[in-house]
């Protein structure tokens, strides 16, 4: 399968550049940007197949397969955000144009996602990268020949880019894309607890709460937590998510810990695999101020910022025909490496 060469894209890595994205009259607002493609924007068609990785500890991830791998012109690992799965909008939509451009898509839900409770007490976090790594492995070893490239959204985002850099000499990913990530975590925790954006910390809240008590009819946590079911439920924040479940389900001291140790603006400067890292200033799940300098890029990053955005948006085109951008500079980037 072949696809027409795509214009130029001279990427400055080891720099903060200015994106080239522009938002349309309608949507220059941060929480349309984030809002519309997720409620209102049609989803594109997309042919899956799903297949369960069974993991070391003997739990699993379940991964659902898009397009030809032995026909594409490369495979592409996908990493969608907190409480995500394949129907996520940028998930479906990315997969779908990506297989339109002659590539295969592959994505792990990470554990307890994609509709299914995981059977061991360990779930996914922002600075979990084991099973994300055993399962770049597992697809090495069973597309030995086939260029692999990574992409991933929000949590996905900052979760690749520390995988990443715990692999600086890996050589199973060719070239990485992070959209939206989380730099620092214990910001964004304070960030999406005010204002407007609570709305949409209430609506993941109230995923994960309700997710995780699933979990709790199938799996003792009696000696790992301290709080029970009810408390859980009274949960109002993701900091109180992460200092009462988060943290001591994963080892981590306190939530603030977890945040110390797992977020990506720490480990940016050990990357070495190319990386394109996509970022709107307006963000409502965080504040402008957790971007990173430009002193703390590996010589491998570029980091592309805009001033809008939203989260995991970049949306153009028209309400009636909206288009994703980020489409377009997924298309750019991986085409120079595959």
């Amino acid at each position: 399968m072949s696809v027409p060469a795509p214009p130029s894209d001279k990427i400055r890595f080891g720099e903060i550049v200015e994106s080239d994205f522009v938002p349309p009259w309608w949507a220059k607002n941060r929480h349309v940007q984030t809002i519309f493609p997720r409620f209102f924007q049609k989803r594109a068609k997309v042919d899956l197949r799903k297949e369960k990785l069974t993991l070391p500890d003997g739990d699993f991830v379940n991964l659902v397969w898009l397009g030809d791998v032995k026909r594409s012109l490369g495979l592409v690992a996908m990493f969608h955000g907190l409480e995500g799965s394949i129907r996520s909008h940028y998930s479906n939509d990315m997969a779908a144009n990506l297989v339109k451009q002659g590539y295969a898509v592959v994505l792990m839900h990470f554990r307890g996602c994609g509709g299914e409770i995981n059977i061991k007490p360990r779930s996914y976090h922002s600075g979990e990268t084991e099973d994300a790594w055993y399962f770049l492995n597992w697809l090495e070893q069973k597309f030995p020949d086939t260029k692999k490239a990574a992409i991933g959204f929000s949590l996905g985002a900052n979760m690749l880019l520390k995988l990443l850099s715990e692999h600086p000499k890996q050589q199973i990913v060719k070239a990485a894309m992070a959209v939206s990530a989380p730099f620092k975590l214990d910001v964004c925790s304070t960030s999406i607890n005010q204002g407007f954006s609570k709305l949409y910390q209430a609506y993941l809240l109230k995923s994960m709460v309700n997710n995780f008590q699933l979990k709790m009819q199938k799996v003792d946590f009696k000696n790992i937590l301290t709080v029970d079911e009810p408390q859980i439920g009274a949960l109002k924040s993701f900091r109180e998510f992460d200092e009462n479940i988060t943290a001591p389900l994963h080892g981590f001291k306190s939530a603030e810990d977890y945040y110390e140790k797992s977020s990506a603006s720490r480990f940016l400067h050990k990357i070495a695999t190319p990386t394109l890292v996509i970022h709107a200033k307006d963000d409502p799940f965080m504040h402008e101020s957790i971007l990173p300098d430009a002193s703390s890029l590996s010589p491998s990053v570029c980091l592309e910022v805009s001033e809008k955005g939203g989260h995991v948006g970049f949306m153009q085109g028209t309400p009636w025909h909206p288009k994703i951008w980020m489409h377009q500079r997924a298309n750019r980037f991986f085409a120079s490496f595959m």
